[in-house]
């Protein structure tokens, strides 16, 4: 079965009891359904089968290491936060594709993972900002301003609404047809909340850089993982955005959480 067949099938198969929307609506929130129901790649379905090792091993990280991820995570975020404004609005800045930010963090993790821990640390910042960045690309292919307030908000909530193998949808109501503006303390306290996931979503693929050399394969390959999975839900979170901005928030959500529901329980 195609991609199209499947978005048909979605689409024809919606409860009648739900709230009425156009059929290019429900359309649209099908592909974003099956998008969020395929998010998890080969990749990601691996380091799942051994999550537990990869967990213990994240456990076995020397503890400055850890202590490095958890307390410099929020710091590293505001600044790609605040850095992601300038990116957005510069007039020189190019346009790339999509392949770009893949061969981008592809080579950033395989040089993270040549020596272990201590290269995997240094690679991190800028592989969260190419992640970042990748998602504001993706705002901007939906009609919004990559460096506006709500949408670099929405991407740091992203990063905190669970990550690749985990059973969250992706989806944070609150965000759904926001024009959100926060201060400088607002961005901080949404920081907070986003970096304990995110960390952990972090200490998994760090955990996967550790054996020097080995974890050069690992690291490119778990990069583009993450990136793939990023970039799936940015396409889900600003594309209801937008859909919530013509049709309403309640409807969007309910329509959405029952296409997910049911393409899950199949």
């Amino acid at each position: 079965m195609d991609h199209q067949t499947d978005l048909e099938a979605a689409a024809s198969a919606v409860p009648p009891d739900l709230p009425g929307l156009p059929p290019a609506a429900l359309v649209e929130i099908a592909g974003f359904a099956l998008r969020r129901a395929r998010a998890d790649g080969p990749v990601i379905r691996a380091l799942n089968r051994v999550g537990g090792g990869i967990e213990a091993r994240y456990a076995g990280l020397p503890p400055a290491a850890r202590r490095a991820l958890e307390q410099g995570l929020g710091e590293m975020l505001e600044q790609v936060y605040r850095g992601a404004a300038f990116a957005g609005r510069h007039p020189k800045m190019p346009e790339t594709g999509n392949w770009a930010h893949g061969v981008a963090v592809a080579a950033g993790g395989a040089l993270g993972g040549v020596g272990g821990i201590g290269t995997a640390l240094v690679e991190l910042p800028a592989t969260v900002a190419l992640l970042f960045g990748a998602m504001q690309k993706i705002a901007g292919e939906y009609g919004f301003d990559p460096a506006a307030d709500e949408v670099r908000l929405t991407c740091l909530d992203i990063f905190g609404s669970g990550g690749p193998g985990t059973a969250d949808d992706g989806v944070n109501t609150a965000f759904l047809g926001a024009r959100l503006t926060l201060n400088g303390s607002g961005v901080q306290a949404l920081v907070r909340q986003v970096a304990p996931a995110f960390a952990a979503v972090l200490g998994r693929k760090l955990a996967g850089q550790v054996v020097p050399v080995i974890g050069a394969a690992a690291g490119a390959g778990i990069n583009l993982a993450y990136l793939s999975y990023y970039r799936d839900m940015a396409h889900i979170r600003f594309g209801l955005q937008r859909l919530a901005l013509r049709h309403g928030i309640e409807p969007i959500r309910t329509q959405y959480e029952a296409d997910v529901a049911r393409l899950i329980a199949r």
